[in-house]
């Protein structure tokens, strides 16, 4: 079991009463619980099983304007008395920041919602080999599926967060995540493609027998693959890559990069950077949400922010820190976004991949080319051909590119969003990008 509540607040309260003694005018403490249970498969048979039970916690103090954090696994009382006494002197003898604070009490979080993110099931391993074995059979069906490689993790957690101000909140949350992962073979090639299902209670989890066939499916499809000539064209990007734009986009308008200047979208508030019919949220009250959360990493309370209206840019994802450079209030995003999406688009999947007589559809990407500095995006990539709306047939071996600044403005969205991750988006159509083939 988790450590409870009581303990967790028994540490993190002992922590900031201990560092104030020493001379701290400001704590924070996070300190946090967990227990992980994996099982993998390969090609059938049971290949690992594991536990890992973890405890932890960090403490950060500050003194005026310095400040230093420490962290451990052990939370035995004599050790955090030498954790404690060593954070303190090294705040001491920590250069000055103007910006280093607590956040500003005010903001902080009164109460925890209820957002139904831990669920009191436990599967044991016994459980967990079954729908392995299943999932295992189901992917493997087809004769040309050469290799399987399946897993099933379960993970509860606590944490407690506090500082000196007087916040003190915390809570539990579940996840249980099984995936499988597939190599297929035919005279031409050989293909590997994944599916997964990641959900905060069991229940909703997909079955064995679907996963393992959605994965199976998905590799058999890119079996023969053709190479293309370079040109210009639409490109479609599959759900499971379009939310990667979120991400980029989302790294753009963190605090931390606009204040250092490192970010194409700086001085970008108010303005046009989407067509008018792109908006995007931030919502953190999504009901069994896998990134809903109270209160940010520093206690902030998180509301839903609607960050780009009409195309139009409205918030950077502000922190304490960085706020302050920026002189901008926290809106509750240190740490990062919540349940990210796009809104849905207008038009339905099966009309987004017939409005052009040509496109490129987009399953899987290679490589890190996105700089959020200049904007520009470039990828190795593998799809599939579409013609007149039909898949005529794979493609590898391509490399797609372009910038941000051009993209945000030609992205057309389907009607298809879904909340299966921390951040969603519909099938998305990008026009006019630069396709290099063979």
């Amino acid at each position: 079991m988790v450590k409870d509540q009581e303990y967790l607040e028994k540490k993190a309260s002992y922590c900031i009463d201990l560092a104030k003694k020493l001379g701290a005018s400001g704590v924070g403490v996070n300190v946090g619980s967990s227990i992980s249970e994996t099982v993998n498969f390969r090609n059938k048979k049971l290949d690992e099983s594991n536990r890992s039970d973890n405890l932890g916690i960090d403490i950060t103090t500050y003194i005026g304007k310095k400040k230093s954090s420490i962290s451990s696994s052990n939370l035995l009382k004599d050790n955090l008395n030498i954790l404690i006494e060593k954070c303190v002197e090294t705040t001491k003898n920590t250069p000055e920041d103007e910006f280093n604070a607590l956040p500003d009490k005010n903001l902080l979080a009164k109460e925890i919602k209820e957002l139904n993110l831990y669920d009191e099931s436990h599967i044991e391993n016994e459980d967990k080999i079954n729908y392995l074995s299943r999932l295992e059979v189901s992917a493997s069906r087809d004769t040309k599926i050469v290799n399987t490689e399946s897993s099933f993790t379960e993970d509860k957690s606590n944490f407690v967060l506090a500082n000196s101000d007087g916040f003190c909140k915390g809570y539990k949350t579940s996840s249980f995540i099984a995936s499988s992962v597939t190599v297929a073979k035919d005279d031409k090639s050989m293909e590997r493609d994944y599916e997964y299902t990641l959900k905060c209670h069991l229940d909703d989890i997909k079955s064995a027998e679907e996963l393992g066939k959605a994965a199976a499916e998905h590799t058999i499809r890119k079996l023969s693959p053709k190479k293309i000539g370079s040109e210009k064209i639409a490109i479609i990007f599959d759900k499971r890559i379009a939310k990667g734009m979120l991400s980029t986009f989302a790294n753009a308008i963190s605090s931390s990069s606009i204040s250092r200047g490192t970010s194409f979208l700086k001085d970008k508030i108010n303005q046009k950077i989407f067509s008018d019919s792109i908006n995007i949220f931030d919502k953190p009250d999504i009901i069994k949400g896998l990134g809903s959360k109270s209160f940010d990493s520093e206690g902030v309370v998180t509301e839903t922010l609607k960050l780009v209206d009409e195309g139009i840019l409205k918030h950077y994802l502000v922190d304490t820190y960085n706020g302050k450079k920026l002189n901008l209030k926290s809106n509750g995003r240190c740490g990062g976004t919540s349940n990210l999406y796009f809104d849905n688009g207008k038009i339905s999947y099966k009309d987004l991949l017939s409005a052009n007589p040509k496109c490129l559809y987009i399953t899987e990407t290679i490589g890190h080319g996105s700089n959020i500095i200049t904007g520009d995006y470039s990828v190795g990539a593998t799809g599939f051909l579409v013609e007149n709306g039909e898949f005529k047939y794979p493609i590898n071996e391509i490399t797609i590119a372009g910038n941000f600044k051009d993209m945000f403005k030609n992205i057309t969205l389907a009607n298809d969003l879904e909340f299966e991750y921390s951040t969603n988006s519909p099938t998305m159509m990008i026009e006019g990008m630069v396709v290099a083939g063979k």
